[in-house]
């Protein structure tokens, strides 16, 4: 997800695992994912050592508390959900794994998405890691929408790779293929992400091709939209092919959504980081280098069976 901002911009269209491999966690509910809003600490990741093998990388503040609280939009599942009150998947699992280099533990807070980069920006959270796109106006602080600027900017450390999906209800009444099919028809999803960009982008092509506008519907969280869609009140969300994917499988046991056509514009998600902590950057840049190298990663990434969107290094400000 990304806030107010193109999501991605690598017009690559890659697939990742298989759509029915995903639900490792289980039966997703729509009501259960989580409801979005702050709430504080939902969980903790890693353990507390100073003989931790990467602990001198990090701030002298942060060593000494051992904790890094975690922005997160904790409703996207299988990168970041609530599951019998903690938080779980790919997200929770590699903070996790950072925590074992770094001797510290990451401290998932749950916030709505498009103020989570306000919340870092006002020290409310250490960091972020949310499934939130690497983007050049995340890192320059630019409003895609109006191209102005509206912040000084994050840094990132990117984990991973993804594309967003179209996801219709099973069977496909609607014969969804791709976005010129949305020409004119409702369209459900969440606000501030970059599947809402790429919706606007295509509902103006849509007009210049002489067909009508996307009727575009908003929402804060994803299993709103969902919702919409799984009542017939629209006929498909955009959203990340791992959740769209995890979200086939598994809602309604599977008979209720189904994923169409290619990903759209892959692109990395990364962890963000304030300008001004380029110490917290760089420590979690070797923490990430570190859980590639010694197999944890892969280990994750195959848990989840996204080995498909895995990255080979972690990059700073890879996003274009």
């Amino acid at each position: 997800m990304t806030a107010s901002s193109t999501r991605r911009t690598t017009a690559a269209r890659t697939r990742l695992a298989a759509v029915g491999a995903i639900a490792v966690a289980g039966t997703l509910i729509l009501t259960g994912c989580g409801d979005q809003t702050d709430k504080g600490s939902s969980n903790s990741s890693g353990t507390s050592s100073s003989s931790a093998p990467l602990a001198a990388k990090l701030p002298a503040d942060v060593k000494k508390a051992g904790v890094i609280k975690v922005g997160s939009d904790i409703a996207y599942p299988p990168v970041e959900f609530m599951q019998n009150g903690t938080a779980v998947g790919i997200d929770p699992d590699i903070a996790d794994a950072l925590g074992k280099q770094l001797g510290v533990k990451f401290e998932f807070q749950n916030g709505k998405f498009d103020n989570l980069i306000v919340g870092l920006q006002a020290k409310r959270y250490g960091m972020i890691m949310s499934a939130m796109n690497d983007t050049k106006a995340r890192q320059n602080g630019i409003d895609s929408d109006t191209g102005k600027k509206v912040g000084k900017g994050v840094d990132f450390v990117d984990y991973f790779t993804a594309g967003t999906s179209i996801l219709v209800q099973k069977g496909n009444p609607k014969g969804i293929k791709t976005l010129d099919d949305l020409c004119g028809k409702v369209v459900a999803l969440q606000k501030g992400t970059t599947s809402e960009g790429i919706a606007k982008a295509q509902s103006t092509k849509c007009t210049k091709d002489g067909k009508k506008a996307i009727n575009l519907q908003t929402f804060d969280t994803d299993p709103e939209a969902l919702l919409r869609l799984k009542q017939g009140a629209s006929v498909a969300d955009l959203n990340d092919f791992p959740v769209a994917a995890y979200n086939a499988k598994t809602s309604g046991g599977g008979k209720d959504f189904e994923v169409v056509g290619d990903q759209i514009e892959a692109g990395p998600y990364g962890i963000a980081v304030s300008k001004d902590n380029t110490q917290l950057r760089d420590a979690l840049q070797a923490a990430v280098s570190a859980i590639i190298k010694n197999g944890d990663y892969a280990k994750i990434m195959q848990k989840w069976n996204v080995t498909d969107g895995a990255v080979t290094e972690a990059k700073i400000n890879g996003g274009s």
